[in-house]
């Protein structure tokens, strides 16, 4: 099964913020991993990485923190995974030099075929599309108690405090890249061996 790793799911976490929240600035990786349960020193070297990546910006100062480089509906979902994780791989004959059964292997070119199509759907899938999915971070507000930092007054980068509490929503788009892969293969007519 294909399956990203915590980091990426981190890292599109963060990033779907980020694209939600435009309006209200620059957030940190403290607030991200409080408002969403993430580890923050992890949450901070994914942030890092992304900023290399040119996909996020680091402010620094009192209202520093994290804030995207480009409109949302530029950045692909791709772009961000491969930032943190390099390119995709589904089989190790991708990733591996000298196979031992490249030679002899019959499913090798249609699980290319079905990498290429994963591939495919997550660079159409931008940031911006992953902040329109059921699920409404909105309503998030930090696990800490303490008075509302993400207000947008107070200069923060979290939902206004006017918004019910709910922690720990995730980030809940593979329902869509599943439908889409779904169209594509129906689409296609399904050959992926021929």
């Amino acid at each position: 099964m294909l399956k990203l790793t915590k980091k990426a799911d981190y890292g599109l976490i963060a990033v779907r913020h980020l694209a939600e929240h435009a309006d209200l600035g620059a957030c940190s990786a403290k607030d991200l991993a409080e408002m969403y349960g993430i580890p923050q020193e992890a949450l901070a070297k994914i942030l890092q990485r992304l900023v290399r990546s040119k996909l996020l910006i680091s402010q620094h100062g009192t209202n520093g923190g994290y804030v995207l480089s480009r409109d949302p509906r530029e950045i692909s979902a791709l772009e961000v995974i491969r930032a943190i994780e390099g390119p995709l791989f589904i089989t190790s004959c991708k990733s591996e030099k000298g196979c031992s059964t490249s030679l002899k292997c019959t499913v090798r070119e249609p699980l290319q075929k079905v990498s290429r199509t994963i591939e495919e759907v997550l660079s159409r899938l931008s940031v911006w599309e992953l902040r329109e999915s059921g699920e409404d971070s909105s309503r998030l507000v930090p696990l800490a108690a303490s008075g509302t930092p993400h207000s947008p007054p107070a200069g923060g980068c979290g939902p206004p405090a006017d918004h019910p509490t709910q922690a720990n929503r995730g980030l809940e788009w593979a329902t869509g890249v599943e439908d889409e892969l779904v169209r594509i293969e129906v689409s296609g007519g399904g050959n992926y061996g021929k």
